[in-house]
């Protein structure tokens, strides 16, 4: 369970900042929801993109950085100071019911620190901390003790120690390292295509069909059954062709055909609304988190979903019976309808809101909405799109106007 991650020099993401999803009312060791609003351009994405490359970094810097190519940072960039300085980051998450945090800087060449502590009983246990080359691990730590040596000979300048160790089988990092690379679920319009396949593996298994059928159903989608057709050899060959010139990447075996109401005639997933296609491709990704507890973060993937389907999905999470196993959701989004209540009830609590704001220096802000001290009950939504709050664009009619009628004048 994730319960904060800070940033530091990273794209538009200047001096550090924190998302921080420990409960600030109530009770446990993080929120099951959190959503991060902001006007476009304003940095929501940027931070996503942060936990994403940290998560990439874990799995691929000792496996598939190249030896000789650096770290593939992005740092802010709009000031040569800060594009010179380290970026950072670190999580802090709860793992079999223990706290651990993890984190490293970097700048554009090596690995600068790295370290990995825990806490048992509420106190700190040194794992392992990292100044440049040199390792030192903690005095309880025995299997990372013994092999310390060969790791940090196998250890290049660019690839964090923690990867060096996990893949070296050593077993104390084992669950850190899957936390970080399989525990942290990443889904944005850019992950279209393996969303698909996922939901292509989920209808090969029956019980997992039966389930992501009936949430396509309850959706009022108008559709009634999905099945998955071999495709023809006709069809996977084009299907490589498209690929081949930059087409997109669709699983070529199987293809998905949907039973609408009322209709013996089937569709493809190419015939799909734009909705239902969003809606089918996240379905899989919900079921995964609930099931085994991972922490889904969703970059406006809810764009085009209507805002009751998609506080439907979040009072999953937040139910305890439906999320038994503590998964978590994170949304960067535009849907302000779910900072109001829909069918009576809340559908985001006030310490699971955050803004993000980019500054006329081009760097982002992050702040949460229990800065401005809400009262229980107030309407977020109303003073969220009348500025209150921040994190909204800062539009002039007349300027619009004056633009187009400049063209025509001209």
């Amino acid at each position: 369970m994730l319960r904060s991650f800070r940033v530091e020099n990273h794209r538009s993401i200047r001096a550090e900042q924190d998302l921080a999803l420990i409960p600030f009312y109530g009770a446990g060791e993080a929120v099951p929801v959190a959503a991060v609003y902001g006007a476009n351009a304003s940095g929501k994405s940027n931070l996503f993109d942060a936990l994403s490359f940290m998560s990439s970094a874990v799995r691929d810097s000792f496996g598939r950085w190249s030896p000789d190519g650096g770290v593939p940072r992005q740092p802010f960039k709009l000031d040569a100071a800060s594009a010179a300085q380290p970026s950072g980051f670190c999580v802090d998450f709860v793992l079999d019911g223990v706290r651990h945090a993890y984190g490293f800087t970097v700048d554009s060449r090596a690995v600068l620190t790295e370290w990995l502590h825990s806490y048992p009983v509420k106190r700190q246990r040194v794992l392992f901390e990292r100044e440049g080359g040199n390792v030192k691990v903690g005095s309880t730590v025995g299997d990372l003790r013994g092999k310390l040596d060969v790791l940090t000979s196998l250890m290049r300048p660019n690839a964090l120690f923690l990867s060096v160790a996990a893949q070296s089988n050593v077993s104390l990092v084992a669950p850190i390292y899957r936390f970080l690379t399989e525990q942290l679920v990443f889904r944005s319009r850019d992950s279209r295509p393996q969303d698909l396949d996922q939901v292509i593996r989920a209808l090969r298994d029956q019980h997992e069909r039966d389930r992501v059928v009936e949430m396509v159903r309850d959706a009022d989608l108008g559709i009634t059954d999905i099945e998955l057709v071999p495709r023809s050899r006709a069809e996977v060959l084009l299907r490589d062709a498209l690929v081949e010139h930059g087409g997109p990447a669709l699983p070529v075996s199987e293809e998905l055909r949907f039973t609408h109401s009322g209709s013996p005639h089937t569709l493809s997933f190419d015939e799909q609304a734009a909705g239902t296609k969003a809606w089918i491709r996240l379905v899989p990704a919900v079921l995964e988190a609930l099931d085994e507890g991972k922490t889904l973060l969703l970059d406006e993937v809810d764009y085009i979903l209507h805002p009751q389907l998609t506080a439907m999905m979040i009072r999953l999470f937040q139910d305890v019976e439906t999320n038994g196993r503590q998964a978590q959701l994170v949304v960067i989004t535009h849907d302000i309808a779910l900072l109001g209540t829909m069918l009576g009830d809340d559908v985001l609590l006030r310490d699971q809101v955050w803004f993000m704001e980019k500054g006329a220096d081009g760097a982002s802000t992050l702040f949460p909405l229990v800065a401005f001290r809400p009262r229980l009950g107030e309407n977020a939504e109303r003073r969220y799109i009348s500025g209150s709050y921040g994190g909204v664009p800062n539009l002039i009619g007349t300027e619009f106007a004056n633009a187009v009628l400049s063209r025509r004048a001209s």
